[in-house]
């Protein structure tokens, strides 16, 4: 299982390797396990996360090569490799070593440089953690409640979860006997439920309703008002005005809208919760949340196979692409921003999203708002380029 993030904006300060691997969480949703994780660093933020599972020896060629191409269509300066998982033997090098060898060389074939290559035996307080480059770096870790990325998570609201099951039971069906009793009614519904004149109209309504029952806190839907809702997702208008409260990222509107599309993944049943899993996936992708947004879109695919946009959207996410060459895709889609739901459009800015990062001793230390990025090439725990 491979997944992947480009990470979003918070003001984290990454300064040691410890720190850094403490930080893992944060950056990818959830707490990694047996995993191998590549963090890209841009000129002037870190770039896009890939996480895969440590694979079988056999298969570590291939797996090095699979994430490495990942960073093809926009390469990043440079990388930083973390393996998670497996004990160290007294007077050894870490675990996972050769794996650790080939995906610096594969990298170095693109061109991309590994600036340092770490290894912790798993992401929790006490655990050990080493550098493959010099047998004298390592220790153990901090709390990755009490880092500094921790900090910011909690005020921003984002939760990191224990296990990548424990963040992908998020997209599970609240109630399978709700889900069941409304597919049963779609499924005997011979059109839409409204008129033709007044379709869009009425359907723009019924997603504006449900904001304001969000706001109210008045609960999960209705059967009758989850039939109206995905009635309404399914039309292009619609769906179209959805997509553009993707932007601004981070802004309360989207993150009120990622809130609705997760609550109605969970209410709908297939193929029609297809359409609110690819809102989903598309909200939570420009987020800088790749993790779940890929999650999400294999929730559409698997709700509906032929859906074309969540197609589209997993093939570019799988590629590696950074969320801000799909920002058109939102602005196009509503031109006019968030009005055709009562909402009020932010001023935008079209800066991508990423941490501000300064590269230290081969390590990123994200500083405050003020992006820099320089290389210490004099660090002895760096790993040289190639």
């Amino acid at each position: 299982m491979t997944t992947s993030t480009p990470t979003g904006r918070p003001p984290v300060d990454l300064r040691s390797p410890a720190q850094l691997l403490a930080a893992l969480p944060y950056l990818i949703g959830f707490r990694p396990a047996n995993s191998v994780v590549l963090i890209g660093h841009r000129t002037d933020r870190v770039g896009l996360v890939l996480r895969g599972d440590l694979p079988h020896p056999e298969d570590r060629a291939r797996q090095a090569r699979a994430l490495a191409a990942r960073y093809v269509l926009s390469p990043p300066t440079a990388v930083t490799l973390a393996l998670i998982g497996g004990g160290r033997r007294p007077g050894s090098p870490p675990p996972h070593a050769g794996f650790a060898a080939e995906l610096t060389e594969v990298l170095d074939e693109l061109g991309i440089p590994v600036l340092h290559a770490l290894w912790a035996a798993d992401i929790t307080e006490g655990a050990a953690w080493g550098c493959y480059s010099d047998p004298e770096c390592g220790g153990e870790l901090p709390d990755p409640r009490a880092t500094v990325t921790a900090a910011w998570a909690t005020e921003a609201g984002w939760v990191a979860f224990d296990s990548r099951e424990e963040l992908e039971a998020l997209l599970a069906p609240r109630s399978p006997e709700a889900v069941v009793r409304r597919s049963a009614t779609l499924s005997g519904m011979p059109s839409l439920p409204w008129p033709e004149s007044t379709c869009v109209a009425e359907a723009a309504s019924v997603i504006r309703a449900a904001f304001e029952r969000q706001r109210r806190g008045a609960g999960p839907p209705t059967d009758e008002q989850a039939v109206l809702l995905a009635s309404a997702l399914t039309l292009p208008e619609i769906r179209d005005a959805c997509l553009g409260m993707a932007v601004p990222p981070h802004t309360s509107q989207a993150r009120e809208a990622e809130r609705l599309w997760l609550a109605l993944v969970q209410e709908l049943p297939a193929p029609e919760r297809a359409e609110a899993a690819t809102l989903l996936g598309y909200t939570s992708f420009m987020r800088g949340d790749g993790t779940f947004a890929g999650m999400a879109l294999d929730t559409a695919l698997e709700a509906d196979e032929d859906h074309v946009l969540a197609g589209l959207l997993h093939t570019v996410l799988q590629r590696g692409m950074p969320p801000e060459q799909l920002l058109g895709l939102a602005l196009a889609a509503d031109p006019e921003g968030m009005a055709g739901f009562g909402l009020e459009p932010p001023e935008f800015d079209e800066g991508g999203a990423g941490f501000p990062m300064t590269v230290a001793c081969g390590l990123p230390e994200l500083v405050g708002d003020e992006p820099v990025a320089e290389v210490a090439p004099s660090c002895p725990h760096a790993v040289e380029p190639g």
